[in-house]
């Protein structure tokens, strides 16, 4: 926004949209092959290559200008304490809640009310000092404002599908790191193919239709994901996630030029901190409430399904029967033990479609939010397009 020419800033964000999409859908693949060829800790140890690339090329390709220490004195060091003593907080509790069961743990509660408290003292903070670290003010602009909305439910479903569809390949398919990652791959690889191509259709598609296209297609994808099954897994998942890819790859570049419309250079970095970490912490809620929900779907499924396996039930017995004479016949002579093992059996059937009830629930928990940002780009205004083009 600052360093480009205006006719080469969607190009900028096209660029800045590859960061934001395909990174994190290739990242799981690559973690999955260094986890099961070089084990866990390596998924930490890669950062060191492209993180000694990234700072080779800012050095190259930054102005290069002399440090100023004075400016130190001027930062707004309060609401970088409130701030990170909040988020903290907040992260801790948004990670650990559910292993906790939320708060029915002293623990949880604890990091809650130092969370709400350094929060919400840093957002009065924003609002009284006259540097504040967050210009919260800019959200009261009509476009930036509803912009950010969408972008923080944007991460909601960005990070919380990232989660949700590891998670249902490990516990319900039974797929290891590496098969996880290359289903996961068909969710970044498009996008290389559709971002570049974005910014020429912003200078002809309205914005805001880029952008609404976007997120229905996306959210299409999830729902998509309603009919899982026992036999739903990598095959059947390849059209979701490509159709997953081109929503995602369209939807971003167009929502970060949308929002910044009126946003003077002055204030662009301000906007895009703020722009950005609503994003992030619209990922950190979302995975922490699609894991919560899970939970409570999967309770309600396994209570909905229980009470109609019935020993009273002829089809019931019948399954029953069937499974005794199959452990009698492998390892279990004993009828009354076969008859307990059958009845284990059954009820691991019936955990694992609750289990499989629960991640479709899931899935169209991340559509609905998608479509409620949809309303919010609704009521964007048009304005000139970050490359000039009108929009």
């Amino acid at each position: 926004m600052t360093m480009l020419p205006p006719a080469k800033r969607s190009i900028g964000l096209a660029g800045f949209a590859v960061t934001a999409t395909f990174a994190p859908a290739i990242g799981p693949t690559i973690g999955g092959y260094l986890t099961d060829y070089y084990g866990w800790p390596w998924v930490f140890y890669v950062n060191l290559a492209p993180g000694l690339a990234m700072l080779t090329a800012l050095w190259f390709a930054l102005p290069k200008s002399a440090p100023q220490l004075g400016l130190l004195r001027q930062g707004d060091w309060l609401g970088i304490a409130l701030m990170a003593l909040g988020l903290a907080a907040f992260q801790t509790v948004l990670d650990d809640g559910n292993v906790y069961n939320w708060f029915d743990s002293p623990f949880i509660v604890k990091l809650s009310l130092v969370a709400a408290l350094s929060l919400n003292a840093f957002v009065l903070w924003q609002f009284i000092t006259p540097a504040p670290l967050l210009k919260f003010r800019l959200l009261g602009r009509r476009n930036f404002g509803l912009g950010t909305l969408g972008n923080f439910l944007l991460g909601f479903a960005l990070y919380g599908s990232a989660y949700l569809l590891p998670q249902y390949l490990a516990v319900a398919q039974g797929f290891d790191a590496e098969q996880i990652g290359e289903v996961v791959a068909w969710t970044g690889l498009p996008q290389l193919l559709v971002i570049p191509l974005v910014p020429l259709l912003m200078k002809r598609i309205d914005s805001r239709l880029l952008v609404g296209v976007g997120l229905v297609v996306f959210a299409a994808s999830c729902f998509m994901n309603l009919w899982l099954d026992h036999d739903y897994a990598a095959p059947q998942l390849f059209w979701p996630n490509v159709i997953r890819a081109l929503g995602q790859a369209i939807v971003m570049t167009p929502i970060s030029a949308i929002a910044l419309v009126g946003i003077a250079e002055g204030e662009a970095g301000a906007a895009s901190g703020l722009f950005n970490m609503m994003r992030n912490l619209g990922g950190a809620i979302g995975t922490a409430a699609i894991e919560t929900f899970f939970t409570h779907r999967e309770q309600f499924h396994s209570a909905m399904i229980t009470p109609q396996v019935s020993l009273v039930d002829p089809a019931t017995r019948d399954r029953l029967a069937d499974l005794q004479r199959y452990f009698m016949a492998h390892g279990y002579p004993d009828p009354a033990g076969a008859m307990h093992r059958a009845i284990i059996a059954v009820g691991q059937t019936i955990r694992a479609q609750a289990t499989i009830m629960g991640y479709a629930d899931s899935f169209a928990l991340i559509g609905v939010v998608l479509l409620v940002a949809v309303l919010a780009v609704t009521m964007l205004r048009r304005g000139a397009a970050v490359g000039g083009a009108a929009h």
